[in-house]
């Protein structure tokens, strides 16, 4: 199975543009540039994408591991933080967090944990990331 994503850019970094496209067709030509990026110009960025695409892949596993432990959640909310720092004359993501918020009958917090916390470690795009991925996970009744 392959999955591609792909963009297009013209003219340099600081005053070019560049768009982003999926292969679903998600996104088809969104923008993005060097001030959607490191400024407030309204547009996507790496980042934030990645941030998107784990936090999508972080459900998935949690759900898939909660249906193999027979949990049904009536909803999974989860959001990725990915943080991007200053590293010499480039830029380097320095941590990225995920956040859980999570509503199942019948499960207790102890089995949540544990399961949540093996969903992350589970999740293809938190093998990928090469640095600490902080993690918080709650229940609500």
């Amino acid at each position: 199975m392959k999955r591609f994503g792909s963009t297009t850019w013209s003219g340099n970094l600081h005053d070019g543009k560049g768009a982003v496209s999926t292969e679903s067709g998600a996104l088809e030509n969104y923008p993005y540039s060097f001030l959607t990026r490191y400024g407030e110009k309204p547009g996507t960025n790496p980042e934030e994408l990645l941030g998107a695409a784990h936090a999508a892949c972080f459900t998935m596993s949690l759900v898939r591991m909660l249906g193999t432990a027979n949990f049904v959640p009536e909803q999974v909310d989860g959001k990725s933080e990915v943080v991007i720092e200053k590293d010499g004359d480039g830029f380097s993501i320095s941590s990225v967090h995920l956040t859980v918020t999570a509503k199942i009958p019948g499960i207790d917090q102890d089995t949540f944990q544990s399961i949540a916390t093996e969903a992350k470690a589970w999740c293809p795009v938190s093998k990928l990331m090469k640095v600490e991925v902080g993690f918080e996970a709650t229940l609500v009744p």
